[in-house]
This record gives structure tokens, C-alpha cells and sequence, in this order.
């Protein structure tokens, strides 16, 4: 899934691995980057990480850790059966998983959520992503792609600019794709994921059908299941897309016969429009809009119940203690109440921004859950179009 400048960091030289984790702690993600699962179990594996540019990633992928599935009864097991249900006589999956997969430690580490109760911090989450570096960056992409950006909202309804900035805030553009085995990272996870987490099963679950749909992949493709590089969540591509939905929302937009969202920027362009308008997109439609608050009236624990699903008519928000701003008031669809928190008060933090977020806004979170990253994507696909017209 999904990423990449960087925070200060206060720890005398911290590995790299310590790094990502108090990077992740100071911003407080509230989900990976990447167009991930399915519907995307909305959209990324879990809490507490952030797309692939936004980690910053070794030069080249680690070595892998001694130790792989083969004395591993349920990875040997769930090889077996997909071998058979594939026709694959020669045992080529559990090739692959039993004898090539290896464990990585580190990827465990890194979906260990965060603990409860830190506060996250809106105001840092975005300065990682709508900076000058990314932003210049966007700029350069939409004028090489121009035509394909063009192409893709006339045929899928979705802005040039959304595009952008989801493309920008996954990967820089190409630029960190990741670089961790996806054939391990799946693995991985799929027979080890984090069992502190409140969904550890679930999401183990998720990523051994994610293990399975690459596989499949690779086995049509090619690339080698070891040649393969992504994020530590198995994201891949220019869109870290997972593997399950390279085949379900994957267009060959350059019309060369195959679908490549690795080294073909059409591609990555029409995938990402097309997911967004099968999740939902609405040509025309805000993402979200302004508000106030009616302290009398205001029930926070109601209004934010149902996170960012948009669940409340104008009437019931105003029952509720919100008052519409902008053009809201003539919005005719649900919404959602948007709370994005801006680090801890009693630490020189500001009380949490709100917004009310339309199926639009709902949208991009099928690509990654997070409103952090939703109005991250937004905010920096809004200033590259800034910068281009200026």
C-alpha cells in the first residue's frame, strides 16, 4: 500500500526501522496509503501506516531474513489447497510460499498499531504531502500526462487533479514504489500478522486471499513472484494497488494488450479513475464543505459515530448542532461529519478541524480509509491545479 519527505526526528540516529515508527507515531495515520482491498476492506490493511512515499525506504530491498514457511503447517497447508484449486500440478504455489517466501520481521513491526489514545496530527500528516518537492513533482506529471489525465475524466467522470494527487501522495509519481518483496510482505502477513491487533484475524485473513490473488498474478505474468517489489503491505505500482484489484479495476489505458501498473503511467491513470467511479465517484459533486458548531445543540459522540460514511440529512446535522456552511446548504445527498485532530492540546496542539465530508469524500476513502489521506490527496491534487494555472 502505498507514500514519503521527512520529519524531524528527536531520537539520537535511530535506525531506520525506528524511523518509520516515530514518524508514524508523530502523525498519528490513521490507515495505510494505496488502492488496496477489497472495496477495499476499505482500502488499506490497517491502522497506524502511511502510503510507501511517505516511509522512508532502504535504497534496495533488505535480504531476506532466514527462515521461511517450509515447517509452517497452515502456509504449507493453504499452498497445497491453492495449487489444487489453481490446476497447478507442479506445485507451483507451494513452491513459492514453502521454499521462496521469507519471513521479515520488520513488516510485523510495521503493522503493529500504534497505542491507544495518541492523538494524531493533521497539520504534520499534510506538510509531509503538500510541500514544494511533491508539489513541483505534480506539476511535471500532469504536463507529461496530459492527454491520458484528460482521457480518463472524460471516460470515468473523475477530476485530472484528484488523479493527481492520489498518484502523488501513493508514490511521488513513480518515484517510491516500495521496495520490499511483495511475495514476502504477503506472506508474511497472511501467517503472522500482529495478534495484538483488535482484527488480527480478519486482517490475516485479508492478506493470505491477497498472497493468493498474487500468485495468480504472477503465474500470467512474465515477472518472476520474487522479482516483485512493493510496500510493506503488498501494495504495488504506480497506484499500489493490491493485488486483488490489478485484474478487478486495472485498464489497459495505452492499449498495448496487457495491464502494467508498474512502468505504464496510462495505465496507473485510467486504474485509479476507474476505481474511484466504482466506488462511488459523482461527476460535479463536492468533496466536502465548511461548518460551524451550535455548542447548545452539539452532540460530537452521534455525529461522529458512523466515521466518514455519510449518514446525516441537512435537517438531522442541524438537530445535531452543525451548521452547514458554503454551499452545503443546497446539497441534496447525505453526510458525514469529518474530524481530523490536530495533535495533542496540552502539547501546544490546536483543537481538531471539522469538515462535512459527501459521498465524494467517501469515495477516496474506499482507496485508503483514512480522512487524514483523503484530504491529503485533495488538498495536494488542489495545489499542483493551483500551481498549473498560476
Amino acid at each position: 500500500m502505498p507514500l514519503k519527505p521527512a520529519l524531524a526526528i528527536l531520537e539520537p540516529a535511530p535506525t531506520q526501522t525506528q524511523r518509520r515508527r516515530f514518524t508514524l507515531a508523530a502523525l498519528g495515520a490513521a490507515a495505510l496509503p494505496s488502492a488496496l482491498l477489497p472495496a477495499r476492506a476499505l482500502a488499506h490493511p490497517g491502522p497506524g501506516t502511511l502510503p510507501a512515499a511517505a516511509l522512508p525506504a532502504p535504497a534496495v530491498s533488505a535480504p531476506a531474513t532466514p527462515g521461511g514457511f517450509a515447517q509452517h503447517p497452515a502456509a504449507l497447508a493453504f499452498a497445497r489447497q491453492l495449487d489444487a484449486e489453481q490446476g497447478w500440478s507442479d506445485g507451483w504455489a507451494e513452491r513459492w510460499i514453502g521454499h521462496q517466501a521469507r519471513h521479515r520481521p520488520q513488516i510485523v513491526r510495521l503493522m503493529t498499531p500504534m497505542p491507544r489514545g495518541t492523538l494524531r496530527d493533521w497539520p504534520a500528516y499534510r506538510a509531509r504531502f503538500v510541500e514544494p518537492v511533491r508539489i513541483q513533482a505534480g506539476l511535471r506529471f500532469w504536463q507529461q500526462h496530459e492527454a491520458s489525465l484528460a482521457r480518463a475524466e472524460r471516460e470515468f467522470g473523475v477530476p485530472d487533479w484528484l488523479i493527481v494527487g492520489i498518484i502523488g501522495v501513493e508514490t511521488l509519481y513513480g518515484r517510491h514504489m516500495g521496495t520490499h518483496r511483495v511475495l514476502d510482505a504477503l506472506a508474511t502477513l497472511g501467517f503472522d500478522f500482529p495478534p495484538e491487533h483488535p482484527r488480527a484475524a480478519q486482517r490475516s485473513e485479508f492478506f493470505r486471499s491477497e498472497l493468493a490473488a498474487f500468485l495468480q498474478l504472477s503465474h500470467k505474468h512474465p515477472r518472476p513472484p520474487d522479482a516483485w517489489r512493493g510496500s510493506f503491505a503488498g501494495a504495488i505500482g504506480l497506484p499500489q494497488f493490491m493485488p486483488s484489484n490489478w485484474p478487478r479495476f486495472g485498464v489497459d489505458f495505452d492499449a498495448d494488450g496487457r495491464i502494467d501498473l508498474i512502468d505504464s503511467v496510462p495505465d496507473a491513470i485510467g486504474s485509479v479513475a476507474r476505481f474511484l467511479r466504482e466506488h462511488g465517484w459523482q461527476p460535479g459533486m463536492p468533496t466536502h464543505f465548511p461548518l460551524s458548531f451550535d455548542p447548545a445543540r452539539l452532540d460530537l459522540p452521534t455525529l461522529l459515530a458512523p466515521s466518514i460514511r455519510p449518514s446525516f440529512t441537512l435537517e438531522q446535522l442541524q438537530a445535531l448542532g452543525v451548521q452547514p456552511g458554503g454551499a452545503a446548504a443546497q446539497h441534496n445527498g447525505l453526510l458525514a461529519l469529518v474530524e481530523l485532530e490536530q495533535g495533542d492540546p496540552a502539547r501546544g496542539g490546536q483543537p481538531a478541524s471539522h469538515w462535512l465530508g459527501t459521498q465524494n469524500f467517501f469515495a477516496i476513502s474506499r482507496y485508503n480509509p483514512s480522512s487524514y489521506y483523503v484530504m491529503a490527496v485533495i488538498d495536494l491534487g488542489q495545489a499542483v491545479r493551483a500551481r498549473r494555472r498560476s
